[in-house]
């Protein structure tokens, strides 16, 4: 049996590791602590999936487990500490509780001597201050750059601070420098001793003071910047299962973002599989059942043949979703485009300036980069969303 940690049932598990692991012909049991919010023919148990001990106690209570792992941001820490205690293959629990602590990722690459960002943990009771800007605030353990802010000052960082405590009282938050320089990402793919390289984006990302992604290109990173971000995630101890990357190029050198310790998401690992044409939920899987990467058989991403580019369509307001396109797969000139809703017609919701406002995703698959941006451009504009209020 194969356990599953998981919060919310997304795209991921539902279109990706499920649909892998009966590919693979192996039994599932998704673990979560919202069972009422997954659909019927899911394979779910409640359980208080933050709770390692929980977790260890549900897994050693079920069918013989093969492989524990989990998907989520929130969960990655829990679900390594409860895989260790079951002799199961895993991250260490100690390299996923840096990754998930923005100020302790700072700190592991800091003493490394590899870079030194400047930043502050405000905790809940701390007045907000600092001293270099322009800054980012953030939540210390956050995810999507939820309440995630540019600030131009001190007012600016105590507005931002104010208004982030109102929807989270207790959380700590991080205030950094800003890092200049175009964003990337770097996915990864790594078992007990090995890390390989899956690829990696440019992202274009919306105005400030919010970091909405908009838009990503296929963009693997040069062999000097692969080794610069290899040395950072080594201090970071990063090495088992899936890990996605963001940074940016500032002065030659890549500055760690952030690391997320699971695949990239928004649909993007769906889409990533079908680029580089491989099963890459059930390698992720095939990991976690103790498989060497060495047998995967993954491909030089930059040696892949194809690009890729991405677009999420966002909400432009709060509002209710009156109308939208459904799934939708089409060729254009050989190339692959497609588009999948990530909001239902009927929902209503606010604007918040994060991936929560995203309508739908849309990408395009092929040989030649200007023939995939020009299908995409036609394609998004026969499309149509409305948004009433």
């Amino acid at each position: 049996m194969l356990y599953l940690t998981a919060l919310n049932p997304t795209d991921s598990v539902l279109d990706g590791l499920l649909p892998a692991a009966d590919a693979l012909g192996v039994p599932v049991t998704v673990l979560t602590d919202r069972p009422d919010d997954w659909p019927d023919t899911a394979p779910v148990r409640g359980c208080p999936v933050r709770d390692p001990h929980a977790v260890t106690e549900v897994v050693r209570d079920g069918p013989a487990a093969a492989g524990l792992f989990s998907n989520s941001d929130h969960l990655q820490a829990a679900t390594a500490l409860a895989a260790r205690r079951l002799g199961l293959p895993g991250k260490d629990p100690e390299s996923a509780r840096r990754c998930k602590d923005k100020a302790a990722t700072r700190q592991a690459v800091a003493d490394a001597g590899l870079d030194v960002v400047h930043a502050r943990v405000l905790t809940p009771e701390q007045p907000p201050a600092f001293d270099v800007f322009p800054a980012v605030v953030k939540p210390r353990d956050g995810v999507a750059s939820e309440d995630a802010y540019l600030v131009a000052d001190e007012a600016d960082l105590t507005r931002r601070v104010t208004e982030i405590r109102r929807r989270r009282p207790d959380a700590p938050l991080v205030v950094e420098e800003y890092l200049p320089g175009d964003v990337h990402t770097h996915d990864t793919l790594g078992d007990a001793g090995t890390l390989a390289v899956l690829g990696g984006w440019r992202t274009t990302l919306g105005p400030p003071p919010t970091f909405t992604e908009l838009c990503l290109e296929w963009a693997p990173a040069a062999p000097a910047t692969v080794d610069g971000l290899r040395a950072q995630l080594d201090a970071l101890g990063v090495r088992f299962g899936a890990c996605h990357t963001e940074f940016v190029v500032h002065r030659e050198r890549p500055r760690l973002i952030e690391v997320n310790d699971r695949l990239i998401g928004d649909r993007m690992d769906l889409i990533l599989a079908e680029l580089l044409g491989v099963p890459l939920f059930e390698y992720v899987i095939r990991l976690h059942l103790g498989e060497p990467v060495a047998t995967l058989g993954l491909p030089d991403p930059t040696t892949v043949g194809r690009t890729a580019r991405v677009e999420y369509v966002c909400a432009d307001r709060g509002g209710t979703l009156v109308a939208a396109p459904g799934p939708v797969d089409a060729v254009r000139d050989g190339v692959r485009l497609g588009c999948r809703p990530l909001r239902t017609v009927g929902t209503t919701a606010e604007q918040t300036g994060t991936n929560r406002d995203y309508l739908a995703v849309l990408h395009a698959i092929g040989s030649d980069p200007v023939a995939v941006g020009r299908a995409l451009v036609e394609f998004r504009a026969g499309l149509d969303w409305v948004i009433g209020r």
